[in-house]
């Protein structure tokens, strides 16, 4: 990553831009790959997946239409007096690391390693160890748009994530997990000896309010499918709902009939609504939930 940045740092941004719309290109001719793979080792249902895949498709194009429309983000300010030229120039960084979560392994991941890119810098992606084959796809798509050798490298396995945070070379870091990985990592690059960029997503948890104006049914849907879609495992997913006491039967009633319906199952056969949850780990931590409430 190093090697590579002068000569794509150096690279002019229309032409960087012209790589990077090659890859969303070539990531899209692979969607329905990249939906199966995320399917095979997420556990997504497959019109998550495939969605997913157009998603990342579309985050590559946004970036260089910003980018293309802000003219490589050269932006002219207003000087002191009328004698002095004042500019904003975005430069690029150096070498950014990418860690990207489990859930969304190929719109979060194209996400970060794409917007380093296309500003310029050198991308270290380290995938979830959930996600190893959808981000070694994802590399593929990158090489065969025509990515220099070396701006964007892959490393795959258990423990690289604070090998990457931990590393001298790596001047900047884009993450997407857990508030306590991502406040570790916080600490850590704001006591090296120069502050450097972290870019942290670290999640949430989100309520929704239904109002006594609200239609019960619509609502109901909306909150059923944020909160089990890929089977909850996501911060956009509904946490806890609070609801006008004016539609509270209305909605709960519809509520439960609807979640009633979802087909639970392999995320292979296409009615499916919920695959399995993503490891050990995590069922451990739903079973936890689902006694607590029972027990309550």
């Amino acid at each position: 990553a190093r090697k590579a940045y002068p000569a794509w740092s150096g690279m002019a941004w229309n032409e960087r831009l012209g790589v990077m719309r090659r890859a969303a290109e070539a990531l899209a001719a692979k969607k329905y790959d990249l939906g199966i793979a995320s399917v095979l080792e997420v556990g997504k249902s497959r019109l998550e997946g495939v969605g997913e895949a157009e998603e990342a498709v579309d985050l590559i194009n946004y970036y260089c239409d910003e980018t293309e429309r802000n003219k490589g983000y050269t932006i002219a300010m207003k000087g002191a007096t009328p004698a002095e030229e004042t500019r904003s120039v975005l430069r690029p960084y150096g070498v950014f690391s990418v860690i990207s979560p489990f859930n969304f392994p190929v719109a979060l991941s194209t996400n970060m390693m794409s917007a380093a890119l296309i500003g310029g810098n050198t991308v270290v992606f380290h995938p979830t160890t959930n996600g190893a084959l959808t981000g070694s796809m994802i590399i593929d798509a990158f090489k065969e748009a025509g990515l220099p050798p070396g701006a964007l490298n892959i490393v795959n396995g258990s423990g690289v994530g604070p090998k990457l945070v931990d590393a001298p070379g790596i001047d900047g870091i884009a993450f997407t997990g857990s508030y306590d990985v991502g406040m570790g990592i916080h600490r850590k690059m704001a006591a090296s000896p120069f502050g450097r960029p972290l870019i942290a997503e670290m999640g949430g948890k989100n309520p929704a309010y239904v109002s006594e104006f609200a239609d019960p049914d619509m609502a109901a849907e909306g909150v059923m499918r944020s909160a089990y879609g890929l089977t909850g495992e996501k911060c956009s997913a509904c946490s806890s709902a609070y609801v006008h006491a004016s539609v509270y039967d209305a909605f709960m009633d519809k509520l439960v009939e609807m979640t009633g319906k979802l087909k639970v199952g392999n995320p292979e056969e296409k009615d499916v609504f919920m695959g399995p949850i993503v490891n050990q780990a995590a069922y451990d931590i739903f079973a936890k939930a689902v006694e607590e409430s029972r027990a309550d």
